[in-house]
């Protein structure tokens, strides 16, 4: 993208602000963490930390991209949580048979808490601010749809708007309404299970290079990819060797979920899977035998092991996410489907 250089820091990993069983447990099937593959693979979104208000351009192998501002800014990478959790939200209801639109309503806490962030006042006007710069950033593309190549303008986000607020003024429950072209990459499973790690990144670059590795080495072994391009497919606003420097610096820091960075000769960085081969494979999560004897004290009666084959079902179709504690998650499942 042609730019002047703005800031793209941050610095080390966020806490895990809210690391209650439960959340991880009964949410981990019910909307493990999606992006839309198109978002992934070119750079709609500013890596500022500030208000940034460029008009960006970029053309790689017959893309041509031009993302315009608001008055309040670019939508930045952290503003795309909200749509991460919105593309998790419809996929969770796709993969169980309901019906979706493309407007959702959606509890701001429950948002807040599902993409790390904080319950504060503060998180609250930044979650505002968010909703406006999506709405208001604009995207020109010729991207190909069903086949044909259209070019066509649209915003992150049709419209969004606060349906109820506390008696302290902070936003509850907020109405979105996502753009016809994101909703159509929802409905074909355009989309991709991120580690719910990335929530943690504190570092815009950070974010869209574990991006990147994800849409690109995937469950491969690597993926290889000079500095150049890279740097393009990033968006990243900074000369190419400050550009080096970071990634050097990332490869020291060693924070990607999922994914580890290496430096080879010729300007190549390689992007290695941390996943076990097991994994790759789609070898399901071990169940302990104690695992199984609660489940049947669960559901009286019922077949333990179809119950099993019904969690794995799951468990594939959202993309087959690492899990923390295979055991929780199944019995926090089955707990679901008693109650």
């Amino acid at each position: 993208m042609n730019a002047t250089s703005v800031s793209e820091g941050g610095g080390g990993l966020s806490p895990v602000r809210h690391p209650t069983p439960d959340f991880f447990v009964c949410d981990i099937f019910d909307a493990a963490p999606k992006d839309d593959m198109a978002s992934m693979e070119h750079p709609l979104f500013s890596l500022a930390t500030r208000p940034d208000r460029r008009i960006l351009s970029y053309e790689h192998n017959g893309t041509c991209i031009e993302v315009t501002p608001s008055v309040k800014g670019l939508a930045t990478i952290h503003d795309k949580d909200i749509l991460i959790y919105c593309i998790s939200q419809l996929m969770a209801a796709l993969n169980a048979g309901q019906a979706v639109s493309r407007t959702l309503h959606l509890r701001a806490h429950d948002l807040l808490i599902a993409v790390n962030r904080e319950t504060s006042g503060d998180a609250y006007r930044r979650l505002r601010e968010a909703f406006e710069r999506l709405a208001g950033t604009r995207i020109t593309t010729n991207f190909e749809t069903g086949g044909q190549e259209v070019t066509s303008g649209f915003g992150l986000i049709e419209s969004w708007q606060i349906v109820r607020k506390s008696r302290g003024g902070r936003m509850v429950s907020v109405a979105v309404t996502l753009s016809e072209w994101l909703f159509r990459a929802v409905l074909s499973k355009s989309v991709l299970t991120l580690s719910r790690d990335y929530f943690r990144l504190r570092k815009p670059l950070e974010r869209r290079i574990y991006e990147l590795a994800r849409k690109h080495c995937g469950r491969q072994p690597s993926w290889r990819v000079s500095i150049d391009t890279l740097c393009k497919k990033s968006g990243s606003a900074s000369p190419r060797r400050v550009f080096r420097k970071m990634i050097r610096d990332m490869i020291a820091a060693d924070h990607l979920p999922d994914y580890r960075l290496s430096e080879e000769p010729g300007d190549i960085i390689r992007v290695t899977s941390r996943i076990d081969s097991g994994q790759q494979a789609g070898a399901p999560p071990h169940l302990e035998a104690a695992t199984l004897d609660a489940a049947r004290a669960l559901a009286p009666g019922a077949d333990v092991y179809a119950l099993v084959a019904r969690w794995e079902a799951m468990w594939r179709n959202t993309g087959s996410p690492r899990l923390r504690s295979p055991d929780k998650a199944f019995l926090g499942w089955l707990a679901k489907q008693e109650g």
